[in-house]
């Protein structure tokens, strides 16, 4: 059962599908009790006909915030009170933030993946090669784009979502965007300084899916990142090192984006090694 909660402490939240333990809860909790925040995270199961309801519940009990997983990240803009630029630009909402007495959309994905490539390599000027059209790779790209990069060419299995995706990229960001179907193994082009797998393919429990990609096509220049965070040392971030590249595991998408969370809710700069201290102690 969830403890009783003390309506003293400040709460935050995630509104969305239960997860017998969530990562996030662990992460964000670790990082209040590091920064001696009285704060609770609480991973709470809303239903899609109890949205509103659950929105207008957190107005009432002073939430600092909360995160929007599926089914809840569009849907959930009709509740709040405005939008910030990317939330904006690409339609989807994962984190709530309270300033003053409105909520407003936020969409942390994405900036968390910058932050972490940021540590690697400035993605201004960049091209970059991602695979996947999903809502990952539709905040990365929006992202990305808006952090310079000037070439984003998506790579997916079906052409409507691909090409869905490119035409947003196109009219709404900075950036040249192409696509590409991915019918066969691909091979990345020369000249491609970033590679992104913003599918699920390796993820937990199918860990030993490989992106439909030709190895070798890797080079030591090239900086490879995978956003799956279960397990963090994917097959993809595996053949990336064999080939001498620098790598980013999801690990470190999903610590940044608690980052920015953590610091949207509180005003505090948080420690991200507490953080991923934390996820690396969930995922083993």
């Amino acid at each position: 059962m969830t403890e009783p909660l003390n309506f003293k402490q400040e709460l935050t939240g995630c509104f969305g599908q239960p997860v017998a333990e969530n990562p996030t809860q662990v992460m964000m909790e670790a990082a209040y009790r590091h920064h001696g925040l009285d704060w609770r995270y609480l991973t709470i199961e809303v239903a899609p006909r109890d949205l509103a309801a659950a929105v207008a519940g957190a107005r009432a009990m002073g939430f600092r915030g909360f995160n929007c997983t599926i089914p809840h990240k569009v849907a959930v803009i009709e509740h709040l009170d405005g939008l910030g630029e990317s939330a904006s630009l690409m339609g989807a909402v994962n984190c709530v933030v309270r300033r003053g007495d409105q909520l407003i959309g936020e969409n942390t994905d994405g900036k968390g993946f910058v932050k972490s490539l940021q540590e690697l390599v400035d993605p201004n000027g960049k091209r970059v090669v991602m695979f996947g059209a999903g809502g990952a790779a539709r905040a990365i790209g929006v992202e990305v784009a808006l952090a310079g990069a000037t070439q984003i060419t998506i790579v997916n299995r079906s052409k409507e979502r691909g090409e869905e995706l490119v035409i947003l990229l196109n009219d709404k960001v900075p950036a040249e965007a192409e696509f590409v179907l991915w019918d066969q193994s691909y091979v990345v082009p020369e000249g491609t300084d970033i590679v992104i797998n913003a599918t699920s393919i390796g993820l937990f429990p199918d860990v030993n899916a490989r992106l439909d990609l030709d190895v070798d096509s890797l080079t030591r220049d090239m900086v490879v990142a995978d956003v799956i965070p279960n397990p963090p040392h994917t097959n993809l971030v595996r053949d990336a090192e064999s080939r001498g590249c620098r790598v980013i595991d999801g690990l470190g998408m999903l610590v940044n984006q608690g980052t920015i969370g953590v610091e949207y809710w509180s005003g505090i700069d948080p420690d991200p090694t507490i953080m991923r201290q934390a996820l690396e102690d969930v995922f083993g």
